[in-house]
């Protein structure tokens, strides 16, 4: 498989928003619990971990990541090593992200039922309340990247579950589910032609547009202003495995992307580079 490359263009000044509105205070430490989806968001330079502390930064809020993501990790797994992991580590901020696999893995009769999996997300909330880190609930991305399946439509519940525990536990609120329909709708209404994946990779784990799409989300949950996140700023690289016009990227996540050598069309590989 050809790989592309795009370059973010070199981070100027810091903004000068106050940050007294971002609920991620600075010089905090920020935990990204998770699994899959999480560990390749916090590996790749452009991954929707490494976003979130770049355009916190950009606005005044120097953060430090503890990278959490773990592959096949389910809701059992996340809390038998939340103290390892994140309490350990005297983190302030907690992004948790869990959901995916716990359904996912049915298939192979794997998976965590709902009733458990509600037990383990209260519990991993719960102590680290206790330990006095602030939480913000990640509901879970699609598997597939279409609503109507049948793994999809077991999802359902688990995150509505997440919705209710969030207000309940009085948490912030990343609904990067629903982030990802509307984003996927507005896609294929745009884009009618373009065969394959436009936010994934393989269905569940991000390309370059569905970690724009999450770090996005995560930054206005916690009270960045959508006018202060701009990623042509941050001095960045990423793989592209291009499924989308380039002008996708200038429209819809403020990513000014030039052509490279190649003409390029919708589903080509071309040499990407992000301009201002």
């Amino acid at each position: 498989m050809y790989k592309s490359l795009f370059t973010f263009a070199t981070a100027g000044l810091l903004l000068s928003l106050s940050a007294s509105g971002i609920q991620i205070k600075n010089n905090a430490r920020v935990a990204f619990l998770g699994d899959s989806i999480t560990q390749q968001g916090q590996r790749r330079e452009a991954g929707y971990v490494n976003l979130v502390i770049a355009v916190l930064n950009q606005n005044g809020v120097k953060a430090t990541p503890v990278r959490a993501g773990v592959s096949g990790h389910k809701s059992n797994q996340m809390l038998a090593r939340l103290k390892r992991d994140v309490l350990s580590k005297k983190a302030d901020f907690l992004f948790l992200s869990c959901g995916v696999n716990d359904v996912w893995h049915s298939r192979r009769n794997m998976g965590i039922p709902l009733d458990q999996y509600k037990k383990n997300i209260t519990a991993i909330v719960d102590n680290a309340q206790k330990a006095g880190i602030k939480v913000c609930i990640m509901t879970a991305t699609m598997i597939g990247e279409d609503p109507a399946n049948d793994m999809n439509k077991k999802l359902v519940p688990y995150n509505d579950f997440l919705r209710r525990l969030a207000a309940e536990k009085k948490c912030l609120l990343a609904d990067t589910n629903a982030a990802m329909q509307k984003q996927l709708a507005l896609l294929k209404k745009q884009y009618p032609k373009v065969r394959g994946f436009l936010l994934t990779s393989d269905g569940v784990h991000m390309a370059p547009a569905g970690d724009m799409m999450m770090a996005e989300t995560l930054l206005k949950a916690v009270g960045v202003p959508g006018n202060r996140i701009d990623f042509t700023k941050l001095p960045c690289k990423a793989e592209v495995r291009l499924m989308v016009p380039i002008s996708f990227y200038n429209t819809i996540y403020k990513a000014n992307l030039k052509q490279g050598k190649a003409a390029g069309s919708v589903g080509e590989q071309i040499d990407l580079t992000v301009r201002k």
